[in-house]
């Protein structure tokens, strides 16, 4: 089911100096970060990867659960799960972001689910490529763009929807792109999408379809709301905006020492402590890091992953793992006091991460440097 109104409510930022509301907050109770501490890790595990889910989850039945596609095509097509997962298959190491990562640290702040830093993972994600699935269906030769539904259906601003976005047929067609059925060697979890999802490396999570049940072919330009309405970036409601796509270049820094309970402040004592974190990009991959130990004064480049390093051998072959993130390290000599570390990647594209976030209504892409606090002890 498409949406049923265009009667839009306006996306709306915080009054100055309105807190988070109990909407805000309930919404963080549903959907959850990945811990800071996960990114020592190169793959995420299930439960800590971050979630996002815009409606309820639904209720699938995974025996009467079937994936459809059909639209501006010669071979309309219809799988059930057994199916699907009898085709050649694929596995790709994705870092997956939220568009709104960052989104609560922005001011005036956007209104919606109030991310930091973490709405960040990466997983191995198993499952058809689309391309298979598309060739098999033989799109027309008027064929441009392609949508996918989810089963999650919802109210967003007043219009009645399922969760649906579209990509252009020449990405859509990508190799990487995957109906996927498996999250690191297991089946999805409920709320990754069960029993199916799509999988589009690269770009923001929006358009990483959770529970699949359509992929629609068409021969127009897609109009539907979470492509046209709700991810733009745009300064004023009544801005046309342009789309959100491609992950923006981040780097993290996985924090060293302890933390303080409430403030997450970390404490360590003095002496050598190699600081690492993690960085990528949806444009290509990261070339460099630089990090700061003194609020951004003074910064030095760190080590990163090189590319032969972040391939692993399978029984497939060589994977480059091109769509994960890279490890970067740094020695630090810790000297007592208080400290602000900070981390910035530029990527093969020249694209390089702000310290200034760039500012927009829904508070999308804010991919600027997140400060991690760090009180040195005297000993």
């Amino acid at each position: 089911m498409a949406a049923t109104s265009r009667q839009v409510e306006p996306a709306r930022v915080a009054e100055p100096g309105e807190g988070i509301s109990l909407e805000e907050l309930a919404l963080a109770s549903r959907n959850h970060a990945m811990p800071a501490e996960a990114l020592r890790d190169e793959l995420t595990p299930a439960g800590l990867h971050y979630v996002l889910c815009h409606y309820d989850i639904p209720a699938i039945d995974p025996a009467t659960w079937r994936l459809r596609l059909d639209g501006c095509v010669e071979r309309a097509l219809e799988l059930d799960l057994q199916a699907l997962q009898s085709m050649p298959s694929r596995t790709v190491r994705v870092t997956m972001e939220c568009a709104g990562n960052g989104r609560a640290a922005l001011a005036p702040r956007p209104v919606s689910q109030p991310w930091l830093s973490g709405a960040v993972g990466t997983a191995e994600w198993t499952g058809v490529p689309l391309a298979d699935l598309l060739r098999d269906a033989a799109p027309t030769s008027g064929a441009v763009e392609v949508a996918f539904t989810g089963a999650d259906h919802g109210f967003e601003r007043g219009v009645e929807q399922d969760y649906e976005r579209a990509l252009p047929l020449g990405d859509a067609l990508a190799d990487d792109v995957l109906v996927a059925y498996a999250m690191n060697g297991a089946p999805l979890p409920v709320q990754h999408g069960f029993p199916a999802r799509l999988v589009v490396p690269g770009w923001y999570g929006m358009a990483h379809v959770k529970w699949l049940v359509q992929v629609r072919v068409l021969d127009r330009p897609y109009d539907g709301y979470q492509n046209t309405v709700a991810y733009r970036l745009r300064q004023e409601p009544e801005d046309p905006g342009d789309p959100v796509s491609r992950i923006e270049p981040r780097a993290l820094l996985l924090p060293p020492g302890d933390p303080d309970f409430l403030t997450r402040e970390r404490i360590l004592r003095p002496g050598r402590v190699t600081l690492s974190g993690r960085a990528w990009s949806g444009w290509g991959p990261v070339v460099a890091v630089s990090v700061s130990t003194d609020d951004g004064d003074t910064w030095r480049e760190a080590e990163v992953e090189s590319a032969v390093e972040a391939e692993v051998e399978t029984a497939a072959g060589q994977q480059d793992h091109r769509w994960a993130w890279r490890r970067f390290t740094l020695a630090w000599d810790a000297t007592p006091g208080t400290h602000v570390l900070r981390a910035r990647a530029t990527d093969s594209t020249g694209r390089e991460q702000p310290i200034v976030p760039q500012w927009n209504l829904g508070g999308f892409a804010n991919n600027a440097d997140q400060p991690v606090v760090v009180l040195v002890l005297d000993s």
